[in-house]
């Protein structure tokens, strides 16, 4: 019998640089779509319903000498070909626990630096490329870009015995289902967001306004205006040190903005954002964004994150002179919109309630914040 591995597990492994071979199992128009990545996965698609039969169609594309990780989509198929495999005389065969859902939803996380009076932590959901941070100090905690999965962040809490005061979302998502308002009741604590993208949410909350500080313990969190990812796109600024940039700037690339149908309306406002607003700022803030692109994005110990002037020096979305040819940019070099971005647009609004499975369903595939 072969043996089970969770994401847990599978992520310490690629944010490690280990060698990881990986066999996907699902359809291939599935595994073209998205797929598990890392700088040294090796991942090979055959799909299930080949190999009901036997392994011969992959038989010789499995290695001998290290270990072979199968997944599917939700777990099942990648047990049945892992047996196989294990009968065929393979050794440390390995099914991926819950499959992609579960690699979807797998929060890791990664300590970032220190604050006044705590620390700061980046959550990185690996599977999909969001990002969310936990901001300590003095026992008093404020969490960004809050995911829909508030169970891993709550077992976090409580190993840090941190109360939350202060929950933010940098604008109104439409990758992901967003779980700050959940988690703000839950915890009885505030939740904020920029009213400029929230003129139709359904719910209340606490309006974020340019220049607006809020502490946390001995910590300053000041809101900065950003618009252009969405009209209300809103920055923070933690102790003068981090700069969480949201979907407006990520460490390869810049936000798109054509997520609510205005691209050619809000062109401007991410030239303006990116190229005065933040040009402002000290070139030693260090980035923190809310997605990443692909896993080249990512530093050795598993965070995404970079100084603000390296980003002005590396990235390309920031070293346009020609406003024609950064409209164009940001125009024709988009990826395909994220999976169900409408109905998850209106699920953050509060218009409807999917239940849990359509929401992970609304969810699968990878991040596409990003300008290309």
């Amino acid at each position: 019998m072969s043996d089970a591995i969770s994401v847990k597990e599978l992520t310490k492994k690629i944010i490690n640089g280990d060698s990881v071979f990986i066999l996907d199992v699902r359809n291939t128009g599935d595994f073209d779509d998205w797929k598990i990545e890392g700088e040294n996965v090796e991942v090979i698609n055959q799909p299930y319903f080949d190999l009901l039969e036997g392994i011969d169609p992959v038989m010789d594309k499995l290695p001998k000498d290290q270990p072979i990780y199968v997944v599917c989509a939700k777990g099942g198929s990648s047990e049945f070909v892992a047996d196989q495999i294990n009968e065929e005389g393979y050794e440390n065969v390995y099914s991926i626990e819950g499959g992609m859902k579960a690699w979807s939803e797998h929060l890791e996380p990664v300590k970032i630096g220190e604050v006044a009076g705590g620390s700061i932590y980046q959550f990185v959901r690996i599977g999909k490329g969001c990002l969310s941070y936990f901001i300590e100090s003095n026992g008093e905690a404020a969490m960004v870009d809050v995911n829909r999965m508030i169970e891993q962040y709550e077992d976090f809490l409580n190993e840090k015995d941190a109360k939350i005061t202060h929950v933010f979302d940098t604008h109104l998502h439409a990758d992901h289902i967003s779980g700050g308002k959940k988690l703000a009741e839950q915890k009885n604590a505030a939740y904020y967001l920029p009213p400029k993208d929230a003129e139709e949410v359904q719910f209340e909350y606490e309006k974020v306004r340019d220049g607006d500080e809020y502490k946390i313990g001995e910590t300053t969190i000041k809101a900065l205006y950003s618009p252009g990812h969405t009209i209300g796109s809103t920055s923070y600024i933690v102790d003068d040190k981090y700069l969480l940039t949201g979907d407006i700037l990520f460490i390869d690339s810049i936000g798109r903005p054509d997520l609510a149908g205005k691209a050619a309306d809000w062109v401007a406002d991410l030239r303006e954002t990116l190229y005065q607003r933040y040009k402002e700022l000290t070139d030693d803030l260090i980035v923190l964004p809310a997605h990443y692109m692909t896993i080249k994005e990512m530093n050795d110990d598993g965070s995404v994150s970079a100084k603000l002037g390296v980003l002005y020096k590396e990235n390309h979305g920031l070293n346009i002179s020609d406003e024609d040819e950064f409209r164009k940019t940001v125009s024709e070099n988009l990826p395909p919109q994220p999976n169900s971005y409408q109905e998850i647009r209106e699920t953050n609004m509060g218009k409807v309630s999917p239940e849990e499975e359509e929401q992970r369903e609304m969810e699968i595939g990878p991040n596409r914040c990003a300008v290309r």
